[in-house]
């Protein structure tokens, strides 16, 4: 399933990765991948930008701005029980003009 697309704010430092896998493990969608020794984004648009990535990361070669993004407006919605909407063009929504 695809989230996000030009407005995700997942940013790597590949100079900073240690290649530790921990963004890897902690991901919930798969977002990062490992080779030789580096991470880099393997699907940029699956990033729910949850933060679970940086929050892991003990270099800080990994920042998102985590809580804007459709995920966080979807769990918003679920907990107060009002129709929320984004506006991402992969959301659950049309865009808002």
């Amino acid at each position: 399933m695809k989230y996000l697309s030009k407005d995700i704010s997942l940013r790597l430092d590949a100079g900073r990765c240690s290649g530790c896998k921990m963004c890897v493990m902690v991901c919930p969608h798969g977002v990062f991948a490992v080779e030789n020794t580096k991470a880099h984004i393997a699907d940029r648009e699956a990033c729910i930008e949850c933060g679970a990535c940086a929050l892991n990361c003990a270099t800080g070669a990994i920042t998102v701005a985590s809580g804007v993004g459709c995920a966080e407006t979807i769990i918003n919605g679920l907990l107060t029980g009002k129709e929320t909407c984004c506006g991402g063009d992969a959301c659950c929504c049309p865009p808002q003009a």
